[in-house]
Formats: structure tokens, C-alpha cells, sequence
């Protein structure tokens, strides 16, 4: 069959999109026709040029909702009809990640820039050529194959602009504060950046009883935002944060900071650093240009003051048990998905939807399709 997809051709480049002929579902893999995609800033990082993908064409999207129109030979677990959220890493079940609970580390995380299927072929072609596919999943498509095991089931009920958005930008900003940074009632966080990722590690931060929640943005209206969303201060950067969280510290600091810039450099660590206390973390969500190198801090500190800096993927939590965890929590009303949609494109805007984040527009852009 053919499908419209946004298509990388060049890096940097701009999506086109275009038709591209799509594979039936081969085994343990399954059809899905998407309804609603993210547009989160990873797949920017693909046409900017900062993280490299090793199969051009590539089609991207990795944070989508759809519904299972077909599966292949031995799929168990679902079934056309099934309402479904996509995960970026295909959790296999048996590495040393996944059998220590660490699905968001499996080795088939990999594939997420090499654009290949689980068993190394691939299902999307053009003109001849092997098109790659976005960890597996490849949501700028109205119609992708995909493994059973990148899809988590969802209820009926959950409108599919909102599920999307918890394929990514949603559990990791909110493992970011709850999980990496390890938020216990009555800590003191700073939070860098809230857009779609950092909005949400507000949200962890709140539900789990930090006494202040002191967002960073140089964009008012996502500080006015982060206010409404659970953020107790909010100012234009990292200085005044900084200082604010001393003078309530005795001094000290706060407990962590998490950053979740657009494009994150030494330097936004470092001033991250800066602003913690002794034994306090800095967690490190946002993605920065892969040729980067080097956090320029003070290393007696680092030893002394015993802080860390701690990486993370998927708000180091597991798909399969972030995505119902945070649907649960939406429909509880403990967690706010509606407000992160600013806007929705046709798959022929994506360009203007990247241009709209980036001009500070939009928390979240969703793609969504007729």
C-alpha cells in the first residue's frame, strides 16, 4: 500500500511529504493507522542535523496514537480495533535493561537512528530505496508498520491528540522530576525550559509534594502556563531561580534542577550546577548536538559537595508501565493533557509547526490526520 509521510531526504533538511510504499506487517509486527502525532523536539534534532540517523530517506515522528488496522503472524496481544500509544523503544523482554525493569535502556533503543525494523529490513520504500522509520514507529505517516511491541494499549475513552503525547514528551518531563531527580515532599526544584517535556516535570514535581516548583522560561506566556500547571515561582532565567531557592535554603540550594532546554549546552548544565545543593542533582533531559562535549564545572565541587549529574531517557521509566500510569492519572484529573496542545497541523504544516516551536509559540504542536 501507499502512504503520505513526512520525509527526510537531507540532513539538515526540511520534511517533505510525499507518498511512500509500506510493507504488510510481517511477524510480531502489526499495521497502525495514526490519528495524532507529537511533534516533539527529538525529531527536530534529526533535520537540524544536531543527532545523525543512519538511513536517509527517514521518516520521523516516534510520539503517536492510532488505531491496529492489521497484524501480523504472531501477534497475542492485540487486535484490529485496538486504540493504541506508541513507544519509541521496543522493549525486547530479555536484555540486561528489561529484565531489571529498565525498558527505556533496551538495546533496541538503537534503532531509533539506524531506521530499521526489529529484525534489521525495512517496511517503508521509495524510488527503490529503503526508507527509515523513526524508532520503529515512524508517526509523520498516516498509516505505519510497526513492532507489537512498540504499541501500548490504551482505553476507548482518551481522545487521540492527548494520548499521544504520553509515546514522550509527557512521561519523560514527568520521570524527569519524580523519577531522575527523585522529588520527595517538601524539596525545592528548579525546572529549565517548559516546553512539552518541562511542563510536565512540573506536574511530577507538584503531585509529588515539592514545597516550590520555580520555573525558567524566557517565553511568558509558558511561564504564565507553568503557574496554571503546578510551578509555585516562575522568572525569565536561571539567575534569579537560582538565588530565590538559596534565600529559602538557608543558603543552600535547591534540591534539583532539571533541564529541559530546546537544545541544551555545558553551559545550561553547568548554571544547573551552580543553583543545587550539596548531594543535589542535576538531571540532563534535553538532547544537545551529538559533536558537544564538555560541562564546564568546578570538579573540587563535583567531589566536595558530593552533587550529580544524572542523564535521562524516557524520564527513566518504562513505556509499558509509564503510558497507563500516566492515561490513569489524566483521567483522575491529577494530570493536564488538553492544556499542552497550543495548536494542531495537517501533516502538510509540520514545517510551520516546527517553525511555531521554535518561535516559542507552542507548548506542544500535534499533527493530526483526517
Amino acid at each position: 500500500m501507499r502512504t503520505r509521510a513526512a520525509v527526510l531526504w537531507e540532513a539538515p533538511g526540511r520534511w517533505e511529504v510525499g507518498e511512500v510504499e509500506l510493507d504488510e506487517p510481517r511477524e510480531n509486527e502489526v499495521l497502525v493507522q495514526l490519528a495524532a502525532s507529537g511533534l516533539c523536539h527529538s525529531d527536530d534534532h534529526f533535520a537540524k542535523g544536531d543527532i545523525s540517523v543512519a538511513t536517509l530517506p527517514f521518516v520521523g515522528g516516534h510520539e503517536g496514537a492510532g488505531v491496529v488496522e492489521a497484524v501480523g503472524p504472531g501477534v497475542r496481544t492485540l487486535k484490529p480495533g485496538d486504540r493504541i500509544v506508541t513507544s519509541f523503544v521496543p522493549g525486547c523482554g530479555r536484555c540486561r535493561w528489561c529484565a531489571s525493569g529498565q525498558q527505556n535502556l533496551c538495546d533496541n533503543g538503537a534503532l531509533m537512528l539506524t531506521g530499521s525494523q526489529l529484525d534489521g529490513t525495512f517496511r517503508m520504500h521509495v524510488d527503490g530505496r529503503d526508507v527509515g522509520q523513526g524508532g520503529c514507529v515512524s508517526t509523520f505517516s498516516e498509516w505505519s508498520v510497526m513492532p507489537e511491541a512498540s504499541c501500548v494499549k490504551i482505553d476507548d475513552d482518551v481522545p487521540f491528540q492527548v494520548a499521544c503525547l504520553v509515546g514522550c514528551g509527557v512521561p519523560t518531563g514527568w520521570g524527569s522530576s519524580v523519577r531522575a531527580a527523585g522529588i520527595v515532599p517538601g524539596d525545592v526544584i528548579i525546572i529549565v525550559g517548559t516546553g512539552g517535556v518541562g511542563m510536565n516535570a512540573v506536574q511530577g514535581a507538584r503531585y509529588v509534594g515539592a514545597t516550590r516548583v520555580i520555573a525558567v522560561d524566557p517565553v511568558p506566556f509558558k511561564r504564565e502556563l507553568a503557574m496554571k500547571m503546578g510551578a509555585t515561582d516562575a522568572f525569565a532565567d536561571i539567575e534569579p531561580a537560582a538565588e530565590l531557592a538559596r534565600s529559602i535554603t538557608n543558603g543552600q540550594g535547591a534540591d534539583a534542577a532539571v533541564v529541559t532546554v530546546g537544545v541544551v549546552t555545558g553551559q545550561h548544565l553547568a548554571q544547573a550546577f551552580a543553583a543545587i545543593r550539596k548531594g543535589g542533582t542535576v538531571v540532563a533531559t534535553a538532547a544537545g548536538n551529538q559533536n558537544e562535549t564538555g560541562i564546564p564545572v568546578n570538579l573540587l565541587e563535583l567531589t566536595m559537595y558530593q552533587k550529580r549529574i544524572q542523564g535521562a531517557i524516557y524520564g527513566m521509566g518504562s513505556p509499558v508501565r509509564e503510558i497507563p500510569l500516566m492515561i490513569d492519572l489524566y483521567k483522575r484529573g491529577d494530570l493536564k493533557l488538553d492544556e499542552l496542545v497550543t495548536r494542531t497541523y495537517p501533516l502538510e504544516e509540520i514545517n510551520q509547526g516546527y517553525e511555531d516551536m521554535h518561535a516559542g509559540l507552542n507548548i506542544r504542536g500535534v499533527v493530526t490526520f483526517n
